[in-house]
């Protein structure tokens, strides 16, 4: 009989118990890493994994085949290489990386080491994003025109304090922590990738906590041609306001919302349309909350990914479009 996967956690912060309750529906979690022991025994003792508070020592005693990396953004590569370096399979939490020449090192470690190299993608699990997916792949939008992106959240000063959250070299950005996957989204939905960008970013309200914006606007071009804007802030009032993406097409106009890109909210086609109830709930941290929790259809993906090197699933060419999206965005756009 075929053993059931083990599972490995690098980072025991506030997104790997996602990860450590799907990890036991598929497998094993045996081991499980942190730099604060606590941490890592708090999430090792459910699930009788053994915890480590070095990575190498993690990696050196091989008890795992598949490593969910959950370490903050900076981290990604230097813990993602080692795993695959370490004969692991990653799957690597977002953004894959902060810099597009690590995640092509990543990407080439992977190949060099023969393992595979994931990343969670879990807003393209949204029924109506998936949903909008099929009705341009059909062709019900027509020859795509332009697009809005529009993110509007709230992270108070609280949310930064005594975290890796807001600092350049750990964080990364404001589109790379709250934003990534709706940039994803977006690269996914067109089957493109970003090419130019102009517009502005400050910091306006956040300039005691954080090393970057907390507000932009950008006009970008895709490689194909459509063109459109991306509009970002974490100083929505109290909470979290909207995300939301309008597609204009010549033969349809699509725009998907809510807090979490869960919601149709307008539509108009020559022919077909999106019939999705809103649904799903945000990965919910107490204090703030984030994206949509699809980690289920994550899970259940990754292992169909690894036993069919054919089905789909965000690999690391999928991390590398986003990362090289918002480092365009970035370099184009001076902090005010």
């Amino acid at each position: 009989m075929q053993q059931p996967l083990r599972f490995g956690i690098i980072g025991c912060g506030k997104i790997a118990p996602r990860h450590a309750a799907q990890a036991v529906l598929h497998g094993r979690l045996t081991a499980v890493c942190d730099i604060i022991p606590e941490r890592a025994q708090a999430l090792a003792q459910p699930y009788n994994a053994q915890a480590f508070f070095s990575v190498d020592e993690m990696l050196q005693a091989g008890l795992c085949d598949v490593i969910a990396v959950c370490s903050p953004n900076g981290l990604h590569s230097t813990h993602t290489i080692a795993a695959l370096e370490a004969g692991c399979h990653v799957l690597c939490e977002k953004p894959l990386s902060i810099s597009t020449a690590d995640a092509l090192q990543m990407e080439k470690t992977a190949i060099a080491a023969g393992r595979k190299l994931f990343v969670v993608k879990s807003t393209r699990y949204n029924p109506a994003l998936a949903a909008l997916k099929e009705l341009i792949r059909n062709g019900s939008l027509g020859e795509l025109l332009s697009f809005q992106l529009t993110c509007l959240w709230n992270r108070p000063a609280a949310y930064y304090a005594n975290s890796w959250k807001g600092r350049l070299d750990m964080d990364g950005g404001t589109l790379f922590t709250q934003f990534s996957h709706y940039i994803d989204a977006l690269l996914w939905l067109t089957d493109d990738e970003l090419t130019a960008a102009s517009g502005y970013r400050r910091n306006h309200c956040h300039q005691e906590e954080i090393e970057f914006e907390d507000e932009g606007i950008a006009a970008v071009q895709l490689s194909k041609g459509v063109w459109g804007g991306i509009t970002w802030s974490v100083n929505s009032f109290r909470k979290n306001m909207e995300v939301s993406l309008s597609l204009l097409g010549t033969k349809g106009s699509v725009r998907i919302g809510g807090e979490y890109m869960n919601r149709v909210e307008y539509q108009l086609l020559e022919q077909g349309s999106l019939d999705i109830a809103e649904s799903g709930g945000p990965n919910d941290y107490g204090a703030y909350q984030g994206s949509m929790s699809n980690h289920d259809h994550v899970y259940l993906n990754l292992v169909k990914a690894l036993a069919d090197g054919e089905h789909p699933f965000a690999n690391a060419k999928d991390g590398i479009r986003t990362v090289s999206a918002i480092e365009t965005i970035y370099k184009s756009l001076s902090l005010r």
